[in-house]
């Protein structure tokens, strides 16, 4: 059992598709490591993902600019990749679909009952410096931009503020 004052993400890399599990709260302090999980296994040919939301208690905008970017990514493999969202409370799917990602990526809102054998304990740690945690927000704040038009005007203030701090160094 996860310890749930500390948020993890749970995974079973081996399966097809990747089992993923959120315990606790999805942000941008623990999605770096997400970020990386996903690129190390997309670069090594899974192209199959589903994540259980059932113990996601909240989630900011830097995770779901990860997932955004993950979808974008997805999307370009041949044949297409897939990122399926499962189990999610009523109002983590309103923040999904207010930023126009379930256009990206698969809302499964039928699934309610899921036995996924996400077991492993993602490492997450906050070795990250300021810049590169920075630059990470940055592109997650993008990726955003890039599943929907409208969200320039959501996170314009974020993206000039972002900007500003990665170009200073």
């Amino acid at each position: 059992m996860a310890d749930v004052t500390k948020p993890t993400f749970l995974v079973d890399a081996s399966s097809d598709p990747v089992a993923i599990r959120i315990e606790g709260r999805a942000s941008f302090q623990n999605s770096a490591c997400l970020n990386d999980f996903f690129n190390e296994l997309i670069a090594r040919g899974s192209t199959r993902f589903v994540m259980d939301f059932n113990n996601c208690t909240s989630m900011d905008s830097t995770f779901l600019g990860v997932l955004a970017g993950v979808a974008l990514q997805l999307r370009k493999q041949v044949p297409c990749g897939s990122l399926v969202l499962c189990r999610m409370a009523p109002r983590n799917l309103e923040l999904v679909r207010n930023l126009g990602l379930h256009r990206l990526l698969t809302v499964d809102t039928e699934i309610v009952d899921v036995n996924l054998n996400a077991k492993d304990a993602l490492p997450c740690t906050s070795d990250r410096g300021e810049l590169e945690s920075a630059r990470l927000v940055l592109a997650a704040h993008e990726n955003l931009i890039a599943a929907d038009q409208a969200n320039l005007a959501k996170f314009q203030d974020v993206l000039a503020f972002l900007k500003s701090r990665v170009s200073e160094g």
